[in-house]
C-alpha cells in the first residue's frame, strides 16, 4: 500500500491543527529572503497533505498572520470519480483528466484539488456509483485514492 511516513514543514499558525488538510501551492515571491523558507517549501506542489502533529516551534512570517508553526504532515487521500472499469481496490491508476466540461455537476469530483494529472495513485476504496449521471455518458465510480 502507501507509505505513511510524515514530513516536517511549516504552515500558518492559524491553520496548524491536527486533521486539517491543504494543497501545497508552492513558494511565493515574498519568501525570497526568509531564513526558514526551505522548511516552508519542502513539499510537492499541487499535492494534498493532512496535518498529523503540531509541534511547538514557531517563527515570524510576513505572509501568515501570527507567523508559522512546525507541523508533521502526511499525504492525504482524495475522493474522485474515475471510469468504472478502472475502479478496483488496491489497483494503481495514472490520473488523466479527460473531460474539461467545467459546467458539469461532477466537475469538482472529476478534477479534485490536490490530485496531479499524470501521477500514479492507489485506489484505497471503491465507494460506489457517481452521485450524478455523467454528461458524456460514461459509467463512473466514486473512489478514494492515495499517492503511490
Amino acid at each position: 500500500m502507501t507509505d505513511t511516513k510524515t514530513k516536517v514543514t511549516l504552515v500558518g499558525t492559524v491553520l496548524a491543527k491536527p486533521g486539517a488538510e491543504f494543497v501545497y501551492e508552492g513558494e511565493v515571491a515574498e519568501c525570497g529572503t526568509c531564513k526558514v523558507k526551505k522548511a516552508c517549501n519542502n513539499l510537492t506542489k499541487g499535492h494534498r497533505y493532512r496535518i498529523v502533529t503540531v509541534r511547538s516551534t514557531h517563527h515570524e512570517c510576513i505572509i501568515h498572520f501570527n507567523g508559522v508553526t512546525a507541523v508533521e504532515v502526511m499525504d492525504a487521500p482524495a475522493t474522485m470519480l474515475i471510469n468504472a472499469d478502472m475502479a478496483m481496490t488496491n489497483s494503481k491508476v495514472k490520473i488523466e483528466f479527460s473531460c474539461n466540461k467545467a459546467d458539469c455537476k461532477s466537475f469538482a469530483l472529476c478534477h479534485p484539488d490536490g490530485v496531479v494529472e499524470g501521477e500514479k495513485y492507489i485506489i484505497a476504496e471503491v465507494m460506489g456509483n457517481a452521485p450524478d449521471i455523467c454528461d458524456k455518458g460514461r459509467a463512473l465510480k466514486l473512489v478514494e485514492i492515495k499517492p503511490t
